[in-house]
This record gives C-alpha cells, sequence and structure tokens, in this order.
C-alpha cells in the first residue's frame, strides 16, 4: 500500500537531480524534513519535485541557493506572505547581471587594448606609460 509518498530516488529522478543533490538540499534547509516510513526510510510528497525544480531553474537564473531558499519560503503558504517576492528579487538579480556585463565589457575593451598593443612581457607593458592595464 502506498500513500502517495515518493522514496528519495523516485524524487531525485522525477526532478533532474541525484540523491546526493537531494540529501544536500535537505541538509541545507531547503527541503522540509520528510516523513520516515515504518523502515526508517525518506518518503517525500509529491511536491517536493516541484521544488527542486524550481531551485534547479533559480540557479540557472543565477540565484545563489540561500537566493532560491528565499524565493521558496516567500511562496510558501506557511510564510503568510501575500506573494513570493519574485519580481522584487528578480529586478535586484537583473541589476546585479547588468553590472555584470558592465564589467566583462569593461575587462574585454581592456584586454582588446592589451592584445592590440603587442603586450607580451607584464613588467615591460606595466613601465610604458602607455599601458593599457592601468598599472
Amino acid at each position: 500500500m502506498t500513500d502517495g509518498r515518493l522514496r528519495a530516488g523516485e524524487v531525485a529522478e522525477a526532478a533532474g537531480v541525484n540523491v546526493q543533490t537531494l540529501r544536500y538540499y535537505h541538509r541545507r534547509g531547503l527541503l522540509e524534513e520528510p516523513h520516515r516510513s515504518n523502515g526508517g526510510h525518506r518518503r517525500y510528497p509529491p511536491e517536493v519535485v516541484t521544488v527542486l525544480r524550481l531551485i534547479k531553474a533559480a540557479q540557472r537564473l543565477g540565484f545563489t541557493l540561500d537566493e532560491a531558499a528565499e524565493l521558496i519560503d516567500a511562496a510558501s503558504p506557511r510564510s503568510g506572505r501575500r506573494g513570493g517576492g519574485l519580481r522584487r528579487q528578480a529586478m535586484n538579480k537583473l541589476t546585479e547581471v547588468e553590472q555584470k556585463i558592465a564589467d566583462l565589457r569593461r575587462i574585454r575593451h581592456t584586454l582588446t587594448q592589451a592584445v592590440d598593443a603587442g603586450c607580451d612581457d607584464l613588467m615591460t607593458c606595466a613601465a610604458s606609460p602607455c599601458c593599457p592595464l592601468g598599472l
């Protein structure tokens, strides 16, 4: 007889993660404590598959595990908050990504200048007043 709950391997397979990832997320507090079978095996509700997929999607978008946990916690009915704060956190992450893009553009520009200037030796380049590396 089954109560609809899933074993760790079933959850991992359905969510596209491995069992070690499931255990790690559990240790990090990203997943609620699962029920235990009479034999002591963890038995997860089917909803945990969605939570795992959300965590992985958030990571692909650049959110840290802590940030993903905040998103999930805010969206949880037990948090008592209306809405999950996704818009605010997405806007913050977008600002962070835009800053990283600007930083990478500056790095690309400087490296292009160094290549174009023929900088082969850092010491020689650094001694030059026109060193593009800004030393």
